[in-house]
This record gives structure tokens, C-alpha cells and sequence, in this order.
């Protein structure tokens, strides 16, 4: 059940990553045409820095729970095994505190700006923070999976060797 819950969570992620991106494009296409024709539609620079941050969020979140963000391992894949896992905890312990901390700003960030509207568009610029919640945390609740997963490795397993799997993880 966990497993086709996140299944269908990271489909709707690219989905949605697909639409911001066609959304993105065909703003900044509409802010570029009627600026070439003399009568610019002021309203598609905001929407468009709008649109940019939902998609790094977004990508962001699709990255992560693809495991492929960069991730440069040149020094903990030539570390014992204990240090190893040891090294992989304190990494993954990192990450669901960043965005723990990442989703708790972002929700105090969005109560700041609640009230303050955006220049050219009627939408309050707690929208601009919205998506840093949801991205903090799936951050956090990614991290906390992998602090688990690694947990319950054995540590007899050898620490994958470099250039095994993918190049970047």
C-alpha cells in the first residue's frame, strides 16, 4: 500500500513537474511575443518567477525521490564498512534536518507574507513559499526512509565501490 501510495505520489510529481514547465514556457513565450509587439503584458515576469520556483521544487522533489540528485561519494566509498554506514547516517540525519528545518521556515515564511500581494498579480506572495513546504517535507520524510533503509542493511554488506550503479546518485 506505502509503496503504490509513493508510486502514484512521484507520477504525479513529474506530471506536475511537466506542467509547470509547459506553463513556464508558454508565459515567458506570451511575455516575449507582446513585448515584441509593443504592448507588453506586464504580469508575465512575475508569473514566470512564480512558475520557476514551484518547478525547482518540484524537480527538486522528482530528484530526490528518483536518487538523482548529485551525490559525490569519492570519500566515503573508500571507508570501512562501520564508517561507512556511520558516514551514511550522518548524511541522511543531515538531510531530514534540512528539511525539517526547510518546511518550518517555509511556514513561517508564508504567514509573513500572507497579507503582502504581489506587484502586478492579485495572489498573495505566500504562494512564492508554498511549494518549499512541501518540498521540505518530502525532504525530511526521503531522509528519514534512508536513515531507516540504512539502518536495517547489514554491515557485513560491502559498501558500494565507485563507479558501481549510477555515476551520479
Amino acid at each position: 500500500m506505502l509503496r503504490a501510495t509513493a508510486g502514484a505520489f512521484d507520477k504525479a510529481s513529474v506530471f506536475v513537474c511537466c506542467a509547470l514547465v509547459s506553463a513556464l514556457l508558454g508565459c515567458v513565450s506570451l511575455g516575449a511575443v507582446t513585448r515584441s509587439l509593443g504592448e507588453p503584458l506586464i504580469w508575465t515576469d512575475e508569473l514566470s518567477r512564480f512558475l520557476m520556483v514551484w518547478l525547482a521544487v518540484f524537480g527538486w522533489i522528482a530528484a530526490s525521490r528518483k536518487r538523482i540528485h548529485v551525490r559525490i561519494r569519492f570519500f566515503q566509498d573508500r571507508l570501512p564498512r562501520r564508517a561507512h554506514q556511520a558516514a551514511e547516517l550522518a548524511i541522511q540525519s543531515a538531510i531530514t534536518l534540512f528539511g525539517a528545518l526547510v518546511t518550518a521556515y517555509s511556514v513561517a515564511l508564508i504567514g509573513k507574507n500572507y497579507e503582502l500581494e504581489a506587484t502586478t498579480m492579485p495572489i498573495s506572495m505566500a504562494w512564492m513559499y508554498a511549494p518549499m513546504v512541501v518540498g521540505g517535507a518530502i525532504t525530511a520524510l526521503q531522509g528519514a526512509s534512508e536513515v531507516i533503509e540504512t539502518l536495517r542493511r547489514p554491515t557485513q554488506l560491502r559498501p558500494p565501490a565507485a563507479g558501481e550503479g549510477t555515476i551520479v546518485e
